[in-house]
């Protein structure tokens, strides 16, 4: 039996002598010795993987000054022809380009004043916004229409001709020269701006539906439906969302376009005269004539390089969105 009388003695733990205010202090001590310091979380990393090592080497301060220090030396030759352009043909016979700068005097446009009053230069730097704007148009415009229809409506046969029209891709331009230089000597466009504007579209038709179809297919095609559902029909989706959205490809195809046009020679080589020639074979014209004049060529080849650049430059912006456009979601 117990006895009421006789008090119970009290039990002490250890730890517990901090009182009820203490207990959460005491909750999270360690085990050894009663009273440890309170655990530490731990971050559990993930191991990186190779890619965004790479990225990290990349985005290093010492590899963004190694490719200023490329892109520098990448625009040598660019500087060096600017700087022949403005010097005449006894300073360039005598000394190289590096000496404009201790010797500035040597600075002239008088290369480029014979130039532009060249007729033949002139006449061939018309024929070639001629041939370069139109093609470009035409191909951004028809390439825009047909990838729509592969993208976005059904039709028989659509995926075949989806795939013979990516077959060309592989189709090299030379095995076209001479049957389609026999067809424009039938149709008597053979020698005419008319024939070089309609090689560069019909070559450049496949790589912009390619390029373009890509691009249109990733618009939601929920916004498509909702504009049907609204009444628009296919012209009206096609020129108010399709367009809009489309416009960082369709500047880069653009790009594309109209520097293969610019710049080629192969193709205006063949189909054209002398009165329809490009500027690039009106240079080479002058190569063949003059070679001794390396004033005259170096204000020709800088001039047909300057109209790219400002192009390229001026759709800088959207030409990196297209880049981009596939990396994020």
């Amino acid at each position: 039996m117990s006895n009421p009388d006789v008090t119970m003695p009290e039990l002490k733990i250890p730890g517990a002598s901090a009182g009820r205010g203490g207990a959460g202090r005491g909750a999270g001590a360690g085990t050894e010795g009663g009273g440890g310091a309170p655990p530490q979380s731990t971050i559990v990393r993930g191991k990186r993987t190779v890619a965004q090592r790479i990225l990290g080497v990349l985005s290093s301060g010492f590899v963004n000054v190694l490719l200023i220090i490329v892109a520098l030396f990448w625009l040598v030759p660019t500087v060096g022809l600017f700087f022949t352009s403005l010097r005449s043909s006894g300073d360039n016979s005598s000394s190289g380009w590096w000496t404009i700068f201790t010797k500035p005097a040597q600075l002239t446009i008088e290369n480029y004043s014979t130039l532009l009053s060249n007729p033949t230069i002139t006449g061939s730097l018309w024929n070639t916004v001629v041939i370069a704007v139109p093609s470009t148009v035409l191909v951004v415009l028809l390439g825009a229409l047909a990838a729509h229809a592969f993208a976005w409506m059904k039709f028989p046969g659509r995926d075949w001709i989806l795939i013979g029209v990516i077959a060309l891709l592989a189709v090299p331009l030379q095995v076209a020269l001479i049957p389609l230089a026999r067809l424009f000597g039938t149709l008597h466009i053979y020698g005419s701006v008319v024939g070089v504007i309609l090689f560069h579209v019909a070559f450049g038709l496949p790589f912009a539906i390619f390029l373009l179809r890509n691009f249109f297919v990733q618009i939601p095609g929920e916004l498509l439906e909702s504009a049907r559902i609204d009444g628009a029909g296919d012209w009206r989706i096609f020129f108010r969302i399709v367009l809009p959205l489309g416009l960082p490809a369709i500047a880069s195809l653009a790009i594309f376009q109209f520097l293969w046009t610019w710049n080629d020679m192969l193709v205006a080589l063949i189909f054209t005269n002398s009165q329809s020639q490009p500027l690039t074979v009106a240079i080479q014209s002058q190569l063949r004539q003059f070679g001794s004049n390396i004033d005259v060529l170096s204000s020709g080849a800088f001039l047909s390089m300057l109209v790219p650049l400002i192009v390229f430059f001026a759709f800088q912006r959207y030409f990196v969105q297209a880049l981009l456009a596939g990396s994020q979601k």
